[in-house]
């Protein structure tokens, strides 16, 4: 994220669901997740590399853009509950074959949509994608706390994770509106935890990471095996959390061939 996208993040000027290329009779819907402390701008350029007749939907979560003046939600279930209601409701828009992608905090919002899609008796999608995310039995205790860190190690660790550029952390005004939204989002990735009891998606699942990533580990995106029921495999990209920021082609080619897929 560079000061650009920084200042768009806060910008009241898009919506809950953002469709940059509206398509007439989409073939596939496929909803995007956005990381912690980021928003729907992580995808924008993706837009151009999904086939022509695929509707990219990206979805804002609260406290950023046209939802800025709706409070941060803390849980990632709120988080998901929300897509479904305030502002971003998907439902209209789950009329014909659609799919699920997430990255990071977006993995886990992704994962619990899913879920909550299931829970309501709405339709469920072609196939599900997380990214750069531990599975639900690896519990708050087993990763690391960033979120109660002082600014400036708090900094440090967001350099060292990518995906944020240093003239964004280093302009004080900027970090004053970007702080309080990053310690929300990193505090409710860290806490998040849920029932080991449930039973196994029906949903096909592909997972995807960064091969130096220090926030999440090969091991840990290997154990989402055990929480499907059609397990696509795990992918590695070289590169740390942010894997696909300096070029995302090859994980689009991934996610497009892994949906086509499921949906042949």
């Amino acid at each position: 994220m560079n000061k650009h996208q920084a200042q768009a993040i806060l910008s009241p000027a898009v919506q809950g669901v953002i469709r940059p290329v509206p398509v007439d009779d989409p073939a596939m819907r496929l909803f995007l997740f956005h990381h912690a402390g980021g928003s729907h701008i992580v995808y924008r350029d993706w837009v151009k590399h999904f086939p022509a007749d695929w509707e990219i939907c990206l979805l804002e979560a609260p406290g950023r853009g046209r939802l800025h003046r709706l409070p941060l939600l803390p849980t990632v279930g709120e988080l998901a509950r929300s897509y479904l209601r305030d502002g971003a409701d998907v439902k209209p828009l789950l009329d014909r074959p659609f799919a699920v992608f997430g990255h990071s905090l977006g993995a886990m919002a992704a994962y619990e949509f899913t879920r909550l899609l299931r829970a309501e008796g709405l339709p469920q999608p072609l196939w599900l994608g997380v990214s750069a995310v531990r599975p639900p039995h690896v519990g708050p205790s087993a990763v690391t706390h960033r979120s109660h860190l002082p600014a400036p190690e708090l900094k440090a660790a967001l350099l060292e994770m990518g995906g944020t550029s240093r003239e964004v952390l280093d302009e004080p005004q900027l970090w004053e509106l970007f702080e309080p939204l990053l310690r929300n989002d990193f505090r409710a990735a860290e806490e998040w935890k849920t029932e080991l009891g449930l039973p196994r998606l029906d949903v096909p699942l592909s997972v995807f990471g960064g091969d130096a990533d220090p926030a999440v580990r090969t091991e840990m995106l290997d154990g989402w095996e055990r929480w499907t029921d059609h397990w696509l495999g795990r992918t590695l990209f070289p590169g740390r959390h942010f894997y696909f920021q300096d070029d995302p082609r090859p994980l689009i080619e991934r996610i497009v061939t892994d949906i086509r897929r499921v949906g042949s």
